[in-house]
């Protein structure tokens, strides 16, 4: 893997973590980590021994506390326009055919939500907040905050938590569907690795394609979303792992997926 400055990046069997390095920052997001972030998964794209991404933050106070306001003061509409536009750190993670899950430890505002967003699968420690308080700085979402949240959590509370620009808590998270499971601070990277290691054991092109399809259901009617499950279905019937699949079941065996 290449050298970065902002973010580490290390891989564990099939699972690769990476992790936003700026803890005396609270690992706020600057153009340097969506740079980077953008790097970092083009390598693990291209990487057939990882088939599971975990995103984290440095420290125990905070995933991702938003966005580096140092840089707002010279930014102008072109610059953050583009910023979000030309392949950012967020559309890098939606548009990543692997499974990520977002692993959050503390604070999860603003930037970081929509980070944690764009992943596939949240998983918070106890003492995560999560909130999009950008109107309080008199500006508003501009990472997918307005359509990703809405459409994970429904319309009232993500227009709530938007207007508000209010922070909520894990259990909260948890009961609202903002995240899939908390757990206390001290287990959650043992639980969350474990369930990454678990996702990739499974046959990689299946997972893209699921991904593919669950992805779609969110961004299509129900029509259009079936056909594209058919399609996806089809697909796994010409793939050597699906031969395998079918083989280990039958002969009561743990099947060895090659992602082919």
């Amino acid at each position: 893997m290449s050298n970065y400055q902002s973010i580490l990046v290390e891989k564990r069997d099939k699972v690769a973590i990476i992790t936003i390095n700026r803890p005396d920052k609270l690992n706020s997001l600057n153009k340097t980590v969506h740079a980077e972030g953008v790097a970092a998964l083009d390598e693990l794209r291209a990487d057939d021994s990882v088939r599971v991404v975990v995103i984290t933050g440095a420290g125990e106070k905070a995933f991702i506390a938003g966005a580096d306001i140092s840089e707002f003061a010279d930014a102008t509409p072109v610059s953050q326009r583009d910023l979000f536009q030309q392949r950012s750190f967020f559309n890098s993670i939606d548009v990543f055919p692997k499974p990520v899950i977002a692993m959050i430890n503390g604070f999860c505002l603003g930037g970081g939500n929509e980070l944690a967003l764009a992943c596939d699968i949240r998983i918070a420690s106890e003492n995560a907040r999560f909130g999009q308080p950008e109107i309080n700085l008199g500006i508003m979402c501009g990472g997918g905050g307005t359509q990703r949240l809405t459409q994970l959590i429904g319309e009232g509370r993500a227009m709530e938590m938007i207007l508000t620009g209010d922070m909520i808590d894990a259990p909260t998270a948890l009961s609202f569907g903002l995240v899939n499971h908390v757990y206390p601070l001290a287990e959650l990277a043992e639980k969350t690795l474990a369930l990454a290691s678990k996702i990739a054991e499974k046959a990689p092109i299946a997972l893209q394609l699921s991904k593919e399809a669950v992805k779609f259901a969110s961004r299509s009617n129900l029509d259009e979303g079936l056909r594209r499950e058919v399609d996806l279905f089809a697909i796994c019937f010409s793939t050597e792992d699906k031969a395998e699949g079918v083989a280990a079941f039958l002969e009561k065996r743990k099947p060895d997926f090659k992602g082919k």
